[in-house]
Parts: C-alpha cells; sequence; structure tokens
C-alpha cells in the first residue's frame, strides 16, 4: 500500500469516526424506566413536533384508570361526631381534649347523611370495613368538607389542607374485619358525603403504578398523577381531552390509551415542545369506514367490496345494490379533515407556539379489529400501504415515520382474518425488505405478548383489550420507542 493511499485510509477511517461519533451523540436513548418529568420548559427556538395518532377503540383507549369510585355509607359502622372549641389547631391533640358536644350519625355517607352540629372543630371517629379485600383510597368530604385528615388504625390515608393537593395513601383492608378510623375536619365546613376505591384490582392503572410499581413516572411523592408540560394533547373525533398530557386522555377522565406512555417518551426525546393529535374512532375497519383515497374495488368469494366513496359496503355483481347512509373512506376523510382544522388554526389552538410554528414528527396507527373478516383482511396490506402514502400526502411529510402496531386479540394465540391481518401489519414494515421505499421510515412493532386475559384485566370483554391499562401503557411504548428508532436512523 502507497504512502497516500495509506493516508487517505487514516483520513477515511477517521472521518467515519468522527460521523458515528456525531450521529451516536444525537440519537438519543430512551432508558428502560423513564425518569418523573423534570419540569422544565422546552425549548421555543425550534418548530413544535406534531404526532398524528389514529386507529379504532383500541387507539381511542378503553385502559381502566381504577374499578370506580363509589360512594360511601355502608362501610362506615357507629360514626361518632365531636366537636371541640375552636379553629383547627395543628398542635392540638383532639384525642386528650374534651369535647364541647358530640352526636351520633345515624346516616354517614350516601346521597343524604345526618347533618353534622358544626361551632367548632369536628372530629369524626367509628370503624370502617370492607366487604372485598385489597388496597383502598379514600376521598373523604366534598368541596370544602374535604379540607381534612383522614387515619385508619393511627395511619393517615388522606391530607388535604386548604390551598395544597389531596394526598392519598392506600390501606389493605381484609374483607369483613373492622378497623378504626378518624377524620379531622380543618375548616368549618364538615360532612359525611365520602367516595372510595379499590386501587389493587388487577389491570387498573391504579393497580399497575401504585401496587405493582411499574410506569413509576406517572405519579409525584404525593401519590398524584404527573403532568408533562412539555406535551399537549388534543383529540379530535373522540377522546376530545385538549390539555397538558396526563391521566385521562382516553375514550373520558376514567381511561388511557396509548397517547400516555406514547407522549411520556417523545416528551422526553425532544428537547422541542410536543403536540399529540389523535384522530380515533371506535369500530372503525380499514377496509370500509377507513379506507384511503385510492382504495379500489375488489372481489372476494363472489362478491364485489366497496371502492372509496361507494355507498354500499358490497354487493353481487347482476343484483341490485344497497346504498347505506354512510361511504367507504368517510372515517377517513372525517379524521383527515378534522386533523387539518386544527393545524390551520395552530396559532388559535395553540398560542403559546404561535411565533415558532411546528412539524409533522411522525405517524402512529393502532387499528384492526373489525378487520377481522376474511374479505377486508385479504386486502389490509395493500389497504396499510394506501394508508401511509395517503397520510403522508394529505399532512405534506413523505418520509415522516409512520410506526403500526400489530392487533394483539389472544396474544400468540390468535388466529383466523386477525392473524392475516396481523401478518399484513408486519409485511409492510420496512425492516422486511417488501416495500424498498419504507425501509428506515416505516416500522411494525410487536403487541401480542402485551395481551392480557379477562382474569387479570378489570374487564370481560376482549375487544378492548379487556380494559387492562397495562396492554395500552405497553402499546404506547413500543410505539414510542419505535418512533425513536425511526428518528435516530433519520439523523
Amino acid at each position: 500500500m502507497t504512502t497516500r493511499n495509506s493516508i487517505r485510509m487514516q483520513i477515511g477511517l477517521a472521518l467515519t469516526a468522527i460521523v458515528l461519533l456525531v450521529q451516536s451523540a444525537d440519537a438519543k436513548k430512551i432508558p428502560a424506566q423513564l425518569p418523573d418529568p423534570d419540569g422544565k420548559a422546552p425549548d421555543t427556538k425550534k418548530p413544535v413536533k406534531v404526532y398524528i395518532m389514529s386507529g379504532q377503540s383500541n387507539m381511542v383507549g378503553i385502559g381502566q384508570i381504577s374499578g370506580g369510585s363509589s360512594r360511601w355509607g355502608k362501610q362506615i359502622i357507629d360514626p361518632v361526631v365531636s366537636v371541640y372549641s375552636g379553629a383547627y389547631s395543628a398542635t392540638a391533640d383532639y384525642d386528650k381534649l374534651k369535647p364541647i358536644k358530640t352526636k351520633k350519625l345515624p346516616v354517614y355517607g350516601g346521597v343524604k347523611p345526618t347533618p353534622f352540629p358544626g361551632g367548632g372543630t369536628q372530629v369524626v371517629r367509628g370503624s370502617i370495613k370492607m366487604e372485598t379485600t385489597g388496597f383502598y383510597e379514600f376521598n373523604p368530604g366534598y368541596s370544602n368538607s374535604s379540607y381534612n385528615i383522614m387515619e385508619v388504625d393511627g395511619v393517615e390515608v388522606y391530607r388535604k389542607e386548604v390551598g395544597k393537593k389531596a394526598a392519598r395513601t392506600g390501606f389493605k383492608f381484609d374483607a369483613g374485619k373492622k378497623h378504626r378510623f378518624k377524620i379531622t375536619f380543618l375548616t368549618a365546613a364538615a360532612g359525611g358525603l365520602g367516595w372510595c376505591w379499590r386501587t389493587d384490582i388487577p389491570g387498573t392503572l391504579n393497580t399497575v403504578v401504585k401496587v405493582d410499581k411499574k410506569f413509576p413516572h406517572l405519579i409525584d411523592d404525593m401519590g398524584n398523577w404527573t403532568v408533562r408540560k412539555d406535551v399537549w394533547y388534543k383529540g379530535v373525533v373522540t377522546a376530545t381531552a385538549n390539555k397538558w398530557l396526563t391521566v385521562g386522555c382516553g375514550a373520558g377522565a376514567s381511561s388511557i390509551g396509548p397517547e400516555l406512555q406514547f407522549g411520556h417518551i417523545m416528551g422526553y426525546y425532544h428537547d422541542e415542545p410536543v403536540i399529540i393529535i389523535k384522530a380515533s374512532q371506535g369500530n372503525r375497519s380499514l377496509g370500509w369506514d377507513i379506507l384511503p383515497p385510492g382504495g379500489k374495488r375488489f372481489t372476494f368469494d363472489g362478491r364485489t367490496y366497496a371502492g372509496y366513496k361507494d355507498t354500499c359496503p358490497s354487493w353481487i355483481e347482476g343484483q341490485p345494490k344497497k346504498p347505506v347512509n354512510w361511504y367507504a373512506g368517510k372515517q377517513y376523510d372525517d379524521f383527515v379533515r378534522e386533523t387539518h382544522a386544527v393545524l390551520a388554526n395552530f396559532d388559535k389552538h395553540f398560542p403559546q407556539y404561535k411565533d415558532q410554528g411546528y412539524e409533522i414528527a411522525g405517524f402512529a396507527w393502532w387499528q384492526g379489529h373489525k378487520d377481522g373478516n376474511p374479505a377486508h383482511a385479504s386486502h389490509y396490506e395493500l389497504n396499510m400501504v394506501n394508508l401511509i402514502k395517503a397520510y403522508r400526502a394529505e399532512f405534506k411529510a413523505p418520509k415522516a415515520p409512520f410506526v403500526i402496531a400489530t392487533i394483539g386479540f389472544d396474544g400468540w394465540k390468535m388466529k383466523g382474518p386477525h392473524l392475516t391481518v396481523a401478518k399484513a401489519q408486519l409485511a409492510v414494515s420496512g425492516d422486511k425488505g417488501k416495500y424498498p421505499e419504507f425501509a428506515g421510515n416505516v416500522l411494525t412493532v410487536e403487541t401480542r405478548g402485551f395481551w392480557k386475559d379477562a382474569s387479570i384485566s378489570p374487564r370481560n370483554q376482549g375487544f378492548h383489550y379487556n380494559g387492562n391499562a397495562e396492554t395500552y401503557m405497553n402499546v404506547g411504548d413500543a410505539l414510542g420507542r419505535g418512533m425513536v428508532k425511526l428518528l435516530n436512523e433519520k439523523k
């Protein structure tokens, strides 16, 4: 080897090392366990990163936060309120002080609890028992009467001081066992209204986070759900919450979807602000409701199936068609229209970011259950390819990363048309090589391993992943990490 060639090789190796070093420094890795949100203001000098999430009811989000709270009443036994002279004092020992009056409360809780006498600091004592073994949390009081301290067997389970958030600690109850309780009211407002809920129902977010100790970044030191002030969530069509990312952006305030963990990952990854726009609707198929433009008619088992804009789902040639009040692709059009409406009025919806603008950073898709019939399943792969291209064209983001989560119903036992759909979703992934134009910019993540049976879930539904919040968190995690992988490869 000549000296000149040797020098060229050394220079080339040095340049390669520099490129790899720069790429490594620029490719931010996501730790196995996300840290708590740091509360730092995002970088406002760069465009906001906008992610568009779409799909059917699984994307809408049916992961249950809790088993639901209920008014207490029958759980409270022999309650007596004692009234002590003067306003509440943090230094007073009300167990040693003599009350100026007492009153038995024959009705405690429910909708018409016995009124308290008032006239000083009020403390309720009695017993409490639960019919079902488990960990429970409490919300004693309502509105102004919620300012109080509750103890069970001397353990503080609730505290809410004026001007501060409530702090709760779960307490383990054995079915039918009585425990002594005390509630000390901190203001003149006091009453028997209250709520309680079990926090360890299998598969609820409360149980997954507070009992199983998974995803600890979702709660702060006070046990409250954390809020990401660098990620804004806006839902359109359904799941229409409009707020900083936190628990309760699913189908309603009591449920979550994959947006929660996905948003936490993207917020951690980006220095810039992140906006998640979720366009989703339950019970919709890619072969009919969400059929993208360009979807053509096809024949399966003697029937012709609709192309984009057709108003008859399927028909037999030579026989009369039966149009419906819908058309192939209507839900796709709705998703696109409502998302465009937000982006076209970006400054109005997000005035805090009007000076920095935005860019479409990527797409996330989770759907497929309603395509579980042989005809639609047979065309799912083609429709998925068309959807990716249509979304990118609609939002002028030709190379924006696109991450797909497979359907996961019944886990690895999946069979029939749903298995056909899952295989179609995997086939379009850029790393499979079947679609070279998707290499490095489309990735399918597997979710069948996240399936949880009804026996360890809040509900026995199947089609909503049994309402299991851990499933929804794991899918969001996979989508987020898949997105980061594509973003890092893009750099």
